[in-house]
């Protein structure tokens, strides 16, 4: 048979099969790169430099690679993006450098253990990024988006590595196919639109339950069952959310199914260093596996596979992409970058079609490994209901609320003295903005500077324990842990102890904070905060210089926050301060600069 002809796509394949195989079979003994997102891109970019791929069906299955060594191979990765079907193909370790090899066993599997998270890099936006779940993502979205029938009339067997797959009915292999669980590319969901919209998924789009309803049933005590499993239960996987998310999340919530309990989702970590970030330390030693990183990783790879699957030919080389999509944007769209994950990934899928896909994922694992500790002898009904309460925290408790930078993540120093706790939930939000720095901060790598000035400014010249904010947000799709959730900040005198103070980075005096930014403020933070018990439903939304004299949050921002919900226009500078329970005094008729927070 004759060779096929060369195909740049089929190049862009192999050299991720070629590094998701160095994942797995690294060389002994080799020096490491930073663990950066900068690094993996350095790693793609060496790999497609120096590998040739002369043949389309020169590729290489990182499952069979894997299934060679002592780790098992994951068979659902393996059943969804068929790997049995790849030509296995040893790549000579000479064409790469030791640093490249050793950044790849650093990052090989995703795992929690220990209190330590492996298998993550910090990406240049300053969000840390699991490897695995992403490049999962990238070799789904290559091959396009196959929608998989469930093998589910069948007896089920456990899957070895060398057992053959059983049948799994049609698929739809074109890369343009619009999948059952992922949004087609309508203008409803085009990427201005995706920049404009509100981190937070829609409240209809929250409504887990509406997957059931013409199923559910109320029991005499009047609280509503999950229905029956088999009548609702679906009947295809889409690939590429199958890979990236769907076994982490519907695996995390399924232990907790019987007790009701809330997995640690989402939870965030610290970086031994920024510059050469070596190790990550979970910021709660309990965390699930889904923590922040595996997730931010599993939303860039179905976001990018998405992108992949629908990119004409020839489709760009994965270096380029992945430094677009964590700088400015891929192909110039600054809304498609990591910076803005969550937004993206809501307009990506409904939480009902998510929920299928979750369910449908767990049933096919059940199907591949029946003799699984978490899936043996669990009811579809189990399946389903573990995917629902997945579903309903993930969009919730993660696409419903903004990314934030924990304190370690900007390098601030050290707090002095002993912090005064907050006795949550508070009933008051202050905005204010910092006037200075007065331009806005578009990149990480200002807005953390930004944070290391006011809080040198706030400690060495104001004499305060730490920066006086409870947050600040930047520009750049980011909010910034100051004094956070728990402690008193200084930042609104007279009140600190009852609301949190959040500074936009910026003078708002004559214009607004982007959009994003105001949204943050206005919806996902407050809203977040009211779910997790840390500010009341009722709570007042206030400016501060509605309780102090001062210009602060300047003339055009104060004006805004007047239409907000929540605002209270009832309180007036002599009302706040004769609420104060301090020793009235009266202050000088003075404009505080918006630095003086106190």
């Amino acid at each position: 048979m004759a060779p096929r002809s060369w195909n740049p796509s089929t190049e862009v394949r192999s050299i991720l099969w070629i590094l998701l195989g160095l994942l797995l079979c690294p060389e002994p003994g080799t020096a490491s790169l930073p663990l950066l997102m900068d690094s993996v891109i350095q790693a793609l970019a060496e790999l497609e430099r120096k590998v040739p791929v002369p043949e389309a069906n020169h590729t290489v299955s990182v499952w069979h690679l894997s299934a060679r060594d002592s780790e098992p191979h994951d068979p659902l990765h393996h059943f969804l993006l068929k790997g049995r079907s790849l030509k296995v193909t040893k790549l000579d370790s000479s064409a790469l450098s030791p640093e490249l090899q050793g950044l790849m066993k650093e990052v090989a599997r995703h795992e929690v253990r220990g209190g330590q998270e492996y298998g993550v890099v910090l990406a240049s936006d300053g969000s840390t990024v699991a490897v695995e779940p992403l490049l999962a993502g990238l070799e789904a979205g290559l091959q396009g988006h196959r929608v998989i029938n469930l093998p589910l009339g069948s007896t089920a067997t456990p899957l070895g590595a060398g057992d053959p797959f059983p049948d799994v009915g049609a698929e739809v292999s074109d890369g343009r196919a619009t999948s059952p669980g992922l949004r087609d590319a309508s203008p409803d969901v085009s990427s201005a639109d995706v920049r404009a919209m509100s981190p937070g998924v829609r409240t209809t789009d929250l409504d887990v339950g509406a997957i059931f309803k013409d199923d559910r049933v109320t029991s005499p005590g009047g609280q509503t069952s999950s229905p029956d499993a088999k009548a609702t239960s679906p009947t295809t996987v889409d690939s590429l959310l199958g890979v990236t998310m769907a076994r982490g999340l519907g695996l995390t919530f399924l232990q907790g199914t019987q007790t009701q309990s809330r997995p640690g989702l989402g939870v965030e970590g610290c970086w031994d260093q920024l510059s050469v970030p070596r190790n990550f330390t979970l910021l709660d030693p309990e965390a699930s596996p889904v923590t922040t990183a595996f997730l931010n990783g599993a939303l860039d790879g179905a976001l990018l596979g998405d992108y992949l699957s629908r990119a004409p030919e020839p489709r760009p080389p994965l270096n380029r992409l992945l430094s677009q999509y964590y700088g400015a944007g891929v192909a110039g769209d600054p809304g498609l970058r990591s910076n803005f994950r969550r937004q993206n990934g809501a307009a990506l899928t409904s939480a009902p079609a998510l929920t299928r896909q979750l369910w449908g994922a767990l049933a096919l694992l059940q199907r591949l490994q029946p003799a699984h500790p978490q899936l043996q002898g669990k009811s579809r009904e189990q399946l389903a209901q573990a995917a629902a309460h997945a579903t309903k925290e993930f969009t919730e408790a993660f696409l419903g609320c903004p990314a934030i930078h924990p304190r370690c993540r900007w390098g601030p120093a050290p707090y002095r003295g002993q912090p005064t706790p907050l006795r949550l939930p508070l009933g008051s939000l202050y905005v204010h903005h910092t006037y200075q720095p007065a331009p806005p901060c578009t990149t990480f790598e200002r807005c953390a500077a930004d944070m290391r000035s006011m809080q040198r400014y706030h400690q060495v010249d104001r004499g305060w324990d730490d920066i006086g904010y409870s947050f600040v947000v930047g520009s750049d799709g980011y909010v910034y842990e100051g004094r956070g959730w728990h402690r008193v900040g200084a930042h609104t005198l007279g009140h600190n102890s009852r609301g949190f103070g959040v500074a936009f980075v910026g003078n708002y005096t004559a214009e607004l904070p982007a959009e994003a930014a105001l949204r943050t403020v206005r919806d996902t933070l407050p809203g977040c905060a009211v779910r997790a018990g840390l500010l009341r439903p009722d709570y007042a939304l206030l400016g501060h210089r509605q309780l102090v004299h001062t210009d602060c949050p300047g003339d055009a921002l104060f004006r805004q926050l007047r239409s907000w919900p929540h605002f209270d226009a009832t309180v007036k500078r002599r009302t706040a301060r004769s609420a104060s329970r301090r020793p009235k005094r009266k202050l000088p008729l003075v404009t505080m600069p918006a630095t003086d927070l106190q």
